[in-house]
């Protein structure tokens, strides 16, 4: 009998399995805390036990119990009852959930810069199955987490699990999660090299993982940028510092979870660049007297109650440095539209701060279908040279001139429903923008794709961002020579007409042979 080769699965699929054992237990929405805790307990615990051999190699026994001595090399320190092999050794007790919570807040108390991370009592506080909680660290014990440090093997499992669960929550949900290739587009765009990066509603951090990722991929330097950021759920408050922690990343996102119009936490930043996936239209995101004097609207109207898309805009603007470059998603809706979104948009246009609007393809997300738009702000669009990752750059001076893109055909086919942007294609749309910004006479306006608008347009126009009404269209009719067509058909018409003339006559001939007389 031939085998049959079953196709093996990953470890990613391994874990959703056995994190869905727990449905019945607790919500999806809540077991995504209990999986991602237990994966970084894991993480931390393979990292320090490494740190520890080495220390016993290099005969270092007496420090083997000393914070610094890992901390030094951006190891977690844990006491013996925060460690994997203890959780693992008495995995099959009832008790086993008070142990995980008792490991999480100790490894939290013994390292001041997880505070705030970590789940408080989540395991005890939903009476988790102890089987199906054994089960889960039986399967999570099977991965290395260190094996191969070159493939980020626990950031993996972080990145799939978050986009899963944000699958599984549906529209509504899900909104700590940016699908990655959107994140990866914004940086492409933006090149957040060297200085200060912020996210003013940061999620679970997957801004700051991929602008770490892009600046490792084109050899940069990672402790050229320091990280701002803001949350508002506590849960992904703790995700977020958990999914920078395990890559080894340090960020200030805050003293604790808070609304960023709310309680700001960043005042008085100017960020060299703004990365964001802010909520969408949000509503009644302030009381009708409130905010009413905020400095962040310094200059422009106040942004209305009714939608916060605006409120998001100049809280970025009014943390731009002087060369500060913004890169951030928003709903369509923000393009046009009158009221007091109208006169904060063109101030925006004509304090000249709008350098590119992207419109991208429908079904990018996980938790809407709708088409969005990638904003592009620069302080300074004016002519500059500058070094950029041991790189001379030049940008031309672009005053005046906004880049439009329509991506809605860009997009490719993923996971059955959804779209996303492979390299290829970012790379294409990245280099068009880098083009246009520095190399004027290289760059050139493609029908349907891109056009370079002057402010006057924009102007004529009513201010309006849609990028529709200055990227051409091409109307694939218009070449059509409309009276030799209608020659055409009517001499079509008149052959079909006599066909049908001599089939009637053929037909009367067939009956008057048979002795009927038939009238048609």
């Amino acid at each position: 009998m031939a085998k049959t080769n079953k196709k093996q699965k990953s470890m990613e699929e391994t874990l959703w399995e056995s994190a869905n054992k727990l449905r019945g237990t607790v919500e999806s929405s809540e077991y995504k805390h209990i999986v991602l805790s237990l994966i970084f307990l894991k993480f931390v615990s393979d990292t320090y036990e490494e740190r520890r051999a080495e220390l016993i190699a290099q005969g270092k026994e007496q420090f083997l119990e000393m914070t610094e001595f890992y901390t030094m090399n951006n190891v977690f320190y844990l006491p013996e009852i925060s460690r994997w092999s203890y959780i693992k050794n008495h995995s099959k007790q009832d008790d086993i959930a008070l142990k995980v919570d008792t490991a999480l807040s100790t490894v939290e108390k013994n390292n001041p810069s997880l505070k705030g991370a970590l789940p408080d009592n989540y395991f005890s506080r939903f009476r988790l199955d102890s089987s199906k909680l054994s089960s889960l660290i039986d399967t999570i014990n099977n991965i290395d987490t260190i094996a191969d440090k070159s493939h980020d093997i626990v950031g993996r499992v972080y990145e799939y699990f978050l986009g899963k669960f944000a699958i599984a929550e549906g529209k509504g949900k899900g909104e700590f999660y940016t699908p990655k290739s959107i994140v990866n587009l914004i940086a492409n765009m933006i090149e957040p090299y060297k200085g200060k990066i912020y996210d003013p509603a940061c999620g679970s951090g997957g801004m700051f993982v991929q602008s770490m990722k892009f600046i490792d991929a084109h050899k940069g330097n990672k402790k050229d940028v320091s990280i701002y950021g803001q949350e508002y759920t506590a849960t992904t408050y703790k995700l977020a510092k958990m999914n920078l922690a395990i890559r080894g990343i340090s960020a200030n996102l805050g003293e604790v979870p808070a609304d960023t119009f709310g309680k700001d936490q960043h005042k008085d930043l100017k960020a060299d660049f703004i990365m964001a996936n802010p909520p969408f239209n949000q509503k009644d995101w302030r009381e009708i007297n409130e905010l009413v004097d905020d400095p962040r609207w310094a200059g422009y109207e106040v942004p209305p109650k009714s939608n916060a898309n605006y409120g998001w805009i100049l809280n970025m603007v009014s943390k731009l440095s002087q060369n500060g470059v913004a890169g951030f998603i928003l709903a369509n809706g923000a393009l046009s539209g009158g009221g007091e979104e109208y006169k904060i948009r063109k101030q925006l246009i004509k304090n000249d701060l709008v350098e590119a609007i992207l419109i991208l393809p429908r079904n990018l997300f996980y938790t809407t279908d709708i088409s969005v738009t990638l904003w592009i702000l620069n302080a300074n669009k004016g002519q500059r040279t500058f070094e950029q990752n041991e790189v001379m750059k030049n940008h031309r001076e672009r005053k005046e001139e906004i880049l439009f893109m329509d991506l809605r055909q860009k997009g490719v086919p993923f996971d059955k429903k959804y779209t996303q942007f492979d390299d290829e294609r970012i790379y294409e749309i990245s280099s068009i923008y880098h083009t246009w910004q520095s190399k004027k006479e290289e760059y050139k306006d493609i029908p349907e794709y891109c056009y370079s608008a002057l402010k006057d347009e924009v102007v004529s126009k009513d201010y309006s961002l849609v990028p529709s009404k200055y990227i051409e269209f091409i109307n694939k009719d218009e070449n059509i020579d409309f009276d030799t067509k209608m020659k055409t058909l009517q001499e079509e018409f008149k052959i079909l007409l006599e066909d049908e003339e001599k089939s009637k006559k053929e037909l009367l001939s067939v009956f008057k042979e048979l002795g009927y007389e038939i009238k048609l």
